[in-house]
């Protein structure tokens, strides 16, 4: 009986120990990183590319590479968009000058970023690339910034999670506008039926969690068949949840999502295939540009668009929120990795590109990890 208590209060700690999601989700990337440079790399990629059983006319994701990215992660930013709300009521984001600031930093950092990759490859046929460096990858880089633990003041955490949310909203806008052919209005519109339903339940004063799940499947449904990327639907629930019943499903999910839904995305976007030598392709202009614009314009971006709104008093930063932190906060916002993949694939058709594409974003990514790593540890030290 010692034992078994001992266990369960260990697996307890583990769980509740943020910095082990860090851990579990860098775990998972060397080893898919591994298997798809290995022997069984054919094997490994296979498995995501294998057809689901569902029928064709129920219109549901094809594989199971798209079932994690486009129904899992909803999970994922669902329980995202349920901290952000938590915040925007009663927390570090709840006046509107702070409720500014995730959405101006978020601009700042999607611009630069844009803007710098244009600066190397504009006038080129390298610049359908533009959107790459946009998108932070909100999974990975609140995974490497959970490894500090307590190192990191709450606030970081908070705006970051803003941040990517925002970012990957503009991505997903990005996609629909410039590189996406159609758009599908009936399904569009039966999303928006679907917003207005649970816009109806928050203000009847519905407490029961499955009828906001109901609505909230069929809401992701409707995205998912509109041409826009699904994974917005979590956030978008997240939203027209009343915070009390927010609070009991936060509760619910939040360790199978961490615990589950994220190492398995980690394991199926890391699924790469590294060609070699990797050295022609760090310096061609592509990768180049990318690492430009997410090691050095997301940064840039976030610091210029975050002073220029706290001088001209449109925005307030956070309490235990300074310069320093909001450097090493643009940083990890550097880390692109998955939406930055997708928009490549979608900017070139050339396999070679989208290889030397995703190299840019891999390397751009480890080092914005690493430097926002260092940089916190040592500034939290001194």
């Amino acid at each position: 009986m010692a034992v078994r208590s001992y266990s369960r209060t260990w697996l307890h700690d583990l769980i509740k120990d943020s910095r082990s999601i860090g851990i579990l989700l860098l775990l998972c990337t060397l080893l898919s990183l591994s298997l798809a440079n290995s022997p069984l790399q054919q094997a490994w990629k296979h498995f995501w590319e294998m057809p689901t059983p569902a029928p064709s006319f129920l219109h549901l994701p094809h594989d199971i590479l798209a079932w994690v990215n486009d129904a899992l992660m909803a999970t994922f930013f669902l329980l995202a968009g349920m901290e952000i709300k938590r915040e925007l009521v009663n927390g570090a984001l709840s006046s509107l000058q702070k409720a500014l600031m995730p959405a101006l930093a978020a601009l700042g950092g999607m611009l630069c970023p844009a803007l710098l990759y244009l600066s190397v490859n504009a006038g080129t046929h390298l610049q359908s690339g533009w959107a790459i460096p946009m998108a932070t990858d909100i999974a990975f880089s609140l995974g490497i910034l959970s490894l500090l633990g307590r190192r990191v003041p709450p606030a970081v955490k908070v705006l970051l999670m803003a941040l990517a949310i925002i970012d990957d909203l503009g991505a997903i806008a990005t996609i629909a506008i410039f590189y996406t052919d159609a758009l599908h209005w009936a399904y569009l519109g039966g999303a928006a039926a679907c917003m207005a339903i649970l816009v109806v339940l928050n203000m009847s004063g519905v407490k029961r969690t499955g009828w906001y799940l109901a609505a909230g499947t069929a809401l992701w449904y409707c995205m998912f068949n509109s041409g826009i990327h699904a994974t917005i639907a979590g956030v978008l629930l997240a939203f027209c949840m009343p915070l009390t019943v927010t609070h009991t499903l936060e509760h619910r999910i939040h360790v199978p999502v961490n615990f589950i839904v994220m190492p398995l995305f980690a394991l199926a976007n890391t699924a790469i295939q590294l060609p070699w030598p990797m050295g022609p392709a760090l310096v061609h202009p592509l990768s180049v540009a990318i690492m430009l614009g997410l090691f050095a314009g997301k940064p840039l971006g976030i610091l210029l668009f975050s002073w220029l709104g706290v001088k001209t008093r449109l925005v307030a930063l956070p309490e235990s929120l300074g310069w320093k932190q909001l450097l090493g906060m643009g940083f990890m916002a550097g880390i692109g990795f998955t939406m930055s993949i997708f928009i490549a694939t979608l900017a070139f058709s050339d396999a070679l590109l989208q290889d030397i594409a995703k190299i840019g974003i891999i390397a751009a990514s480890l080092l914005a990890g690493v430097t926002g790593f260092l940089y916190f540890a040592a500034l939290k030290k001194k």
